[in-house]
């Protein structure tokens, strides 16, 4: 069974593990290199060299290394070609959770979370519509491509997945919304496994979009927590799980990485880019996940922080944190790893959801890199090295202009 639209809504729900996962970063190809960057608390920004940033206030950001991918096997260098940046990020990091859940393709759902997706087809469109008034050469399939459903397609295609495909795109919280998605169709019994994620690419109209609004860290290093914080860093990648019910992963003796115990979705309707100041809708999705997963603050032993280092995000989430945890908020430990690499829009959630299964996985936790005095809000255990610890249950928030708000809670199998 790998879909199902018949399934029975007041059925018992059903254990939902992780079985592969994938991620593409500054930090490093796969799991392996990001883990040893996010263990050694390395910084992953450099000058971009995607596009012309000599008339912006910033110059830098968390950009991936795109002449380290190539097609591989499987991909025809006219179909290569056709993909734009940030799904050929999506691609590897699809492709090393598949091969990490032990599948070589398949029919199952797809649901992949993304913000700009194909944005750089839209600017070269807009770019020669400009230039040559008039011209046809090529803007056909320039419409075509552009489309964020086409290039899923054309990566589920020559991964050798085949299914029903959703797109999410609700800005920066599109990534866990996905792989909250994911959970609930394997939860629910309407599907066995999905291939889940989200990303997102660097790109000139939303660089020079967020650098306009000032939102942009002038000096290039976002500092997550910091009393003295002065914005947020761009970055791209990708970050891919596979989720499948607990049942179907032993039958097929595939390893389980995690199990997703909780999800909360909800929306502020706050303001259009600003967050609540006391956190509300955040409250409300990390409540609601602890509810579904059946564990209490005292439980969770890592919070991976939205965290983007702007002054008015970092304080509604802390007090967000301080409400939820009550009493136990000095022993909450909280990081934000988008100090490293940057703040991925749409990948966001998906990227920061696989960094907590390596923090599982290795038995440490990341940093908020970058502070040098933390703000008054920090009442709880903020995490300003990489450090060893015993990470059982983590919590992962991610937050979006528009006031939406999502929370993913994963446990380590075997444990309790």
């Amino acid at each position: 069974m790998a879909f199902r639209a018949d399934s029975n809504p007041n059925a018992e729900p059903i254990p939902v593990a992780i079985t592969g996962a994938g991620i593409v970063t500054s930090m490093g190809f796969g799991l392996a290199e990001n883990a040893t960057g996010f263990r050694s608390g390395r910084t992953a920004f450099r000058q971009v060299t995607a596009f012309d940033v000599s008339r912006q206030r910033v110059g830098t950001a968390g950009e991936v290394e795109m002449t380290r991918i190539s097609p591989g096997s499987g991909i025809g260098r006219r179909d290569w070609n056709r993909m734009d940046r940030g799904t050929r990020l999506a691609w590897c990091a699809a492709r090393e959770a598949m091969e990490s859940a032990g599948l070589k393709g398949g029919f199952m759902p797809i649901v992949v979370g993304t913000s700009a997706a194909a944005m750089p087809i839209g600017e070269e469109y807009y770019k020669r519509a400009v230039e040559t008034p008039g011209g046809r050469a090529g803007q056909v399939l320039r419409t075509e491509t552009y489309q964020v459903q086409r290039q899923m397609t054309a990566m589920a295609r020559h991964l050798g997945v085949a299914g029903p495909l959703r797109i999410v795109s609700n800005a920066c919280a599109s990534g866990a919304n996905a792989i909250g998605h994911a959970f609930h169709l394997v939860r629910t019994g309407k599907a066995e496994r999905v291939l889940a994620g989200g990303y997102d690419a660097l790109c000139q109209l939303v660089f020079a979009g967020f650098d306009a609004l000032q939102a942009l860290s002038p000096s290039g290093l976002p500092r997550p927590f910091d009393a003295a914080r002065d914005g947020l860093a761009l970055g791209e990648g990708a970050g891919f799980v596979v989720v499948e019910s607990l049942a179907a992963a032993r039958a097929r003796g595939a390893r389980v990485i995690a199990e997703i115990l909780g999800y909360g979705a909800a929306t502020d309707i706050h303001h259009l880019t600003q967050p609540h100041p006391e956190g509300d809708a955040a409250l409300v999705t990390m409540t609601a996940a602890c509810r579904m997963a059946g564990v209490s603050p005292e439980e969770i032993d890592y919070v991976n922080s939205h965290g983007t280092g702007t002054p008015l995000n970092d304080v509604a989430e802390g007090r967000a944190i301080q409400r939820w945890a009550g009493e136990a908020v000095a022993g909450v430990k909280v990081s934000s790893t988008k100090s490293a690499i940057g703040h991925l829009l749409g990948g966001a959630g998906a990227v920061e959801a696989v960094i907590c299964l390596m923090a599982m996985e290795g038995q440490w936790l990341p940093a908020s890199l970058n502070v040098r005095e933390a703000d008054s809000v920090c009442t709880f255990d903020l995490i300003r090295e990489p450090r060893d610890a015993k990470v059982r249950t983590v919590l992962t928030n991610s937050f979006g202009f528009g006031g939406a708000n999502a929370t993913l809670i994963f446990r380590k199998e075997g444990e309790a």
